[in-house]
């Protein structure tokens, strides 16, 4: 028996660890999924009007769905994007003057490369949509083009100080008025990274692996003494 216990230990040590990691993935996947379930509730539930949110904004006022009236001011910023089926484009975030006369941002969805020069003049809209702030810059992202103008994310703060607005940006799902040929992309969960289920099963799968490998161990270790 003597033979086998570094064996034994260590492979009863690495099929232990394997599996406390693959059942961390796993409860880091049930919290994930609530997570997303509390924000695609969120995103579900009655709009209310923009002017009833007291500012500043709150973390809870996270994707809140809102309406609001008014008008855009000709005023706009491009961010580089895409949409399937259409390649590449630009998200058109535009200054908006709301009914009650503040200054804020509407994202109000995608354009074709070939609609960028397009002109976008001042229109009434009502816009239905949800609050957002998404983090979308890092230290890998470009500043924006000083030349075209063209953004490579989506920063509230830098955004609205470029553009003298309050720190608001309304992601658009409906709009009524003209909307010039531009195309709402709703606020939604699909790009929020899950990965955990994929992780579980890499470290089971590990797990597994481990003790195959203790067992043939074993069985070389037994063929030897023989």
């Amino acid at each position: 028996m003597r033979r086998y216990l570094p064996a034994l230990v260590i492979g009863a040590a690495g099929i232990a660890v394997l599996m406390a990691l693959g059942f961390w993935q796993a409860r880091r996947l049930a919290w994930k999924e609530g997570v997303i379930a509390a924000i695609e509730a969120q995103i579900a539930a009655d709009p209310v009007p923009l002017s009833s949110i007291a500012t500043p904004m709150r973390e809870s006022d996270l994707y809140r769905p809102v309406t609001v009236a008014g008008r855009t001011t000709g005023e706009e910023l491009l961010v580089l994007s895409g949409k399937k089926g259409q390649g590449a484009g630009y998200e058109v975030i535009a200054v908006f003057e709301t009914a009650e006369g503040a200054r804020i941002l509407i994202d109000r969805g995608f354009i074709p490369e070939t609609a960028r020069s397009d002109p976008r003049p001042p229109v009434a809209l009502s816009v239905t949509g949800n609050l957002h702030w998404p983090e979308e810059t890092d230290s890998f992202t470009p500043p924006p083009d000083a030349r075209t103008g063209l953004w490579f994310a989506r920063d509230v703060a830098a955004m609205s100080e470029s553009l003298g607005t309050l720190p608001v940006l309304v992601v658009a799902r409906q709009i009524e008025g003209d909307a010039q040929g531009i195309v709402p992309v709703p606020v939604g969960t699909s790009a929020i990274p899950n990965d955990h289920r994929e992780y579980a099963i890499t470290w089971f799968s590990l797990a597994a692996v481990w003790a195959g490998m203790t067992g043939f161990l074993l069985w070389r270790i037994r063929q030897r003494t023989n």
